[in-house]
Formats: C-alpha cells, structure tokens, sequence
C-alpha cells in the first residue's frame, strides 16, 4: 500500500522514485504530467488538460483488485473510483510523449521503461490522487515504492525548469542548460469554467 506522501522535492530524491536517471524516465515523466498534462488554476485548483479515459500518451485503465487467478495486492487504496496509468513506453499512443520522456528508453534496459504514474479521478471524471511507482517484476508494481503526490509538490516542480529539476534530484552535473520540452500535438480539454476544488 501508498507509502506516504510526497511534498517536498527532498522527499522525492529520497523516495528513489525514477532514480538512477538515466536509465529510468519517471523523473522526466512526471515533470511532464505537472507542466504538460495538468494546469493550475487561478484559484489554486488542479486541472486536467486532457481526459485519461481517451487514452493520449498512453494512458490507460488500472484494475486495482485482487485476481483470483494471479493474486495481486492493491498498491493504492482500494475505492470504487477509477484508476488509470501512464509511464508504459510500449503502450499504444506512449509515442506521443515528449522525446525527452523517451529519450533513454531501450528494451534491452528493462529499468528504462519500469515507472509509472497511477491517477485516480473522482466520481465527475476530475482529478482526485496522484501516485508514482514502480514495477517489481514485469507485472506487478512495488507497494513498498508506491508514493502519493501532494499538489503542493506538483506546483513546485511545476515553477522549474528542467535542468533544475533534474539537477537537484539527479545529482547529474550535465543536464542540459535551458532545456524546454518539446510541445505535444493532442488536443487539450477545453477551459472549465465550473468552480471546484482538488486536494491532492
């Protein structure tokens, strides 16, 4: 089950998610979900640009229950809402995903494509958790480096820039100075004028 919560980038660096970079991706995946795939309104509310049940980027359904056949503990809590992941490099429409999400990914290297990000949405289809993990073994993810992640940590990842980021969690001394992310072509959710609130 979750760990706990991540809200601080040194928590992040700790938790070991995505961690060594590279090979791994989950770092640079979940600098682009805070920049790329949620927005911050001007009310401090989470966002999505874009629907997880469509299945851009890869995103797709994640059954969180036991299996009578193959027996697999839920890693996050077990609720009557819709879970989805995203992070599979191999997953149809993972292409779409920025090039600096990819870029170190090789099926020779199975740790290169081993993070995921799971999203839960609550009963009106908006954003409800966030939580990042990893694969033990080709089919199962890793309870024990399962974390949630707050929305304080995802605006403050959202106020770097990439080579900050990375920098700082990495400890990798050549990142690219200046780095911006490639755009991506899907279309994102149009503006949402309804007022609601998100505490992730």
């Amino acid at each position: 089950m979750v760990q706990e919560t991540l809200n601080e980038l040194s928590q992040l660096k700790q938790s070991g998610f995505g961690q060594p970079w590279p090979p791994r991706h989950g770092l640079n995946l979940l600098y682009w979900f805070a920049h790329d795939y949620i927005d911050i309104s001007d009310c401090n509310e989470i966002v999505l640009r874009f629907r997880p049940q469509k299945g851009d980027f890869g995103f797709h359904k994640y059954h969180n229950k036991i299996d009578e056949e193959d027996p697999i503990v839920p890693i996050v809590p077990s609720q009557d809402l819709p879970y989805y992941e995203v992070g599979n490099l191999n997953f149809t429409g993972a292409d779409k995903l920025p090039n600096y999400v990819r870029a170190n990914y090789s099926k020779n290297i199975p740790d290169s494509n081993k993070d995921r990000i799971i999203v839960r949405l609550d009963a009106n289809g908006r954003l409800n958790r966030v939580y990042v993990t990893e694969h033990s073994d080709p089919k199962r993810f890793d309870s024990s480096k399962t974390f949630r992640v707050s929305q304080g940590l995802l605006q403050i990842i959202r106020n770097m820039r990439l080579d900050q980021y990375l920098s700082q969690l990495s400890n990798i001394a050549d990142v690219r100075a200046g780095f911006t992310p490639q755009s991506f072509h899907n279309t994102p959710l149009p503006p949402n004028n309804d007022s609601w609130c998100t505490i992730l």
